[in-house]
This record gives C-alpha cells, sequence and structure tokens, in this order.
C-alpha cells in the first residue's frame, strides 16, 4: 500500500478539509479491521467514503463484492486505478454523495443484505448513521469508524452529558460494540483525535416496538433539541396541538416526571412516550 502522502502528491492532489478527509495510512490496521467485521467470501460490502482505497482492497480480498462510494470525483480515477492495479476486479467503484445514495435500491439489486462499513468523514458522521439505522432492514450489520468525541455519545447511557439523540436512535434498533481503536496518527492529515471502530449489530426483535418508527425519531429530535429545558418544554409544540398542557400530561400517562430532562430518559421510556403521543395525537 503506498502511503497516502505520495499518493496524493503523485496525483497532484490535496486533502479536502470540508470534506472531513482523513484517509487511513496503515494497512495492518485497515486488515485488522475487516478481520473483526468477520467479512466472509458471500457477502457484499457497501463501503462508504472509500478515499485511495485502503479498506476497500483488504475488503475486497474477503468479501464476494464491494460497492465503494466516493463523493469526491478527484479521487475517483486514483481508486480505480489503484484497485485495477492491485487486481481487485470484485469491486465497483461509485461515484456519489453517500446521503443521496438509496441503500434499500442497492441491497435489492445484489439481492441480498449488505454489510455495510468505512472511514466514515467526520463533518457528516451522524447523518449517515442516521441512514444506515433507517436501512437496516437491508443491512446484515455495520462497522463504521468515528472519532472518538463522536463515537463516545453513541455509545452513552442514560444520565450521561454525551446521551442524546443519536445514542437513543441506535440503542433501540442495535447492539453496538468497540471492535477497535485506531489512534490519530495512523491518518493522512492526522486528525486531532483518536477515532473507535464500532460494530452496530442490528436487533431482529425488539423489546418494545415504535408504533411509527419516523414519529419516534422526530420525538427524540424534539426532547434533545433543548437539552436544559425540561421534558415538558422541549416537547411543547413540536407538532400541532401539543403545547405545554398535553406535553405534561402525556409523560405523566406513561409515568415520566415532565420536568425530567431528556438525557435522564430510558430507550424504552422514550418507545412508551412516543408511542402514547402517537397514539393520542396523531
Amino acid at each position: 500500500m503506498t502511503s497516502p502522502s505520495i499518493l496524493m502528491k503523485a496525483w497532484n492532489l490535496h486533502p479536502k478539509k470540508q470534506l472531513g478527509q482523513n484517509f487511513l495510512a496503515d494497512p495492518n490496521t485497515a486488515r485488522a479491521i475487516v478481520d473483526k467485521t468477520g467479512v466472509a467470501a458471500e457477502d457484499v460490502v457497501l463501503e462508504i467514503g472509500a478515499g485511495l482505497g485502503a479498506l476497500t482492497r483488504p475488503i475486497a480480498e474477503k468479501a464476494r463484492q464491494v460497492i465503494a462510494v466516493e463523493r469526491d470525483h478527484r479521487l475517483v480515477s486514483l481508486l480505480k486505478t489503484e484497485l485495477t492495479a492491485a487486481g481487485r476486479g470484485n469491486v465497483t467503484v461509485v461515484e456519489k454523495d453517500i446521503l443521496k445514495l438509496d441503500i434499500p435500491s442497492l441491497a435489492a439489486s445484489v439481492k441480498k443484505d449488505l454489510i455495510v462499513m468505512g472511514n466514515v468523514p467526520y463533518n457528516i458522521s451522524s447523518q449517515i448513521l442516521v441512514r444506515v439505522i433507517k436501512a437496516r432492514g437491508c443491512v446484515k450489520k455495520a462497522a463504521l469508524m468515528f472519532q472518538r468525541e463522536l463515537a463516545d455519545r453513541i455509545m452513552a447511557g442514560p444520565g450521561s452529558k454525551t446521551y442524546g439523540r443519536l445514542s437513543v436512535m441506535v440503542q433501540y434498533c442495535a447492539t453496538v460494540g468497540v471492535l477497535m481503536e485506531v489512534r490519530a496518527a495512523l491518518f493522512y492529515p492526522r486528525p486531532t483525535i483518536d477515532s473507535l471502530v464500532l460494530g452496530f449489530e442490528f436487533k431482529s426483535d425488539l423489546a418494545l416496538t415504535a408504533n411509527d418508527e419516523s414519529f419516534f425519531f422526530n420525538v427524540i429530535k424534539a426532547a434533545f433539541s433543548k437539552r436544559r429545558k425540561t421534558l415538558r418544554n422541549s416537547l411543547a409544540g413540536f407538532i400541532p396541538g401539543f403545547d405545554h398542557q398535553a406535553a405534561a400530561a402525556a409523560l405523566e400517562t406513561v409515568g415520566i416526571d415532565p420536568v425530567r430532562r431528556a438525557e435522564t430518559l430510558t430507550v424504552d421510556e422514550f418507545v412508551r412516550l412516543g408511542n402514547f403521543i402517537y397514539a393520542e395525537y396523531r
């Protein structure tokens, strides 16, 4: 594997900060990520943010097929050239913004549930994770690399200062754990903090199921929109007709004190609250 700095220089390219580009520069780490994810010979992998192909090549060594998505048109020709030189004919490079990719349609086209992997661009990491969650019906599992600050937020529990919207959304539908830590020194350009690769196993059976998932996610978003306010205040007005009095009544009905704050609620409490509001006010 040619180092990212040398490769970029040879192609007269520079990393784009606005795209959150930090390229993994250590091939051993890339192989370890693939090994820990458990990619097998029958798998089809969707790689998000393929970049210079650091993860693409070891994934392609294991998987049946890789769909490598890269938004930056400058890198697409470079990536295709590198993969051809490495003899990786089982990789399809797609030049597209991952936030505009229809993941379910892609899975349907290959007639197989996907493994989603990637060193995701830090500036759209949250948006990418939300899209994967919403497409989880066709996702076998996921292994995504985040900067540590966001990874800690994803795994945080109730009562923590870092517990928030993403924590609840992820923990509602997935079991999440750390696959490995990746030091900042292993990237080019070097970011300010280390990264964590998180593994997501999506639950086939939920202890409590949201009656309407989109509505449920909107309840979570509203609850955390004003973290310092009580739930009665943060939820008031998030849908027409749901004022402070209605919010307090809904919270009391499901056994939640209206003066509690969003970060104190468990996932199950959020589900019960969301289901009640949906049934009564939609």
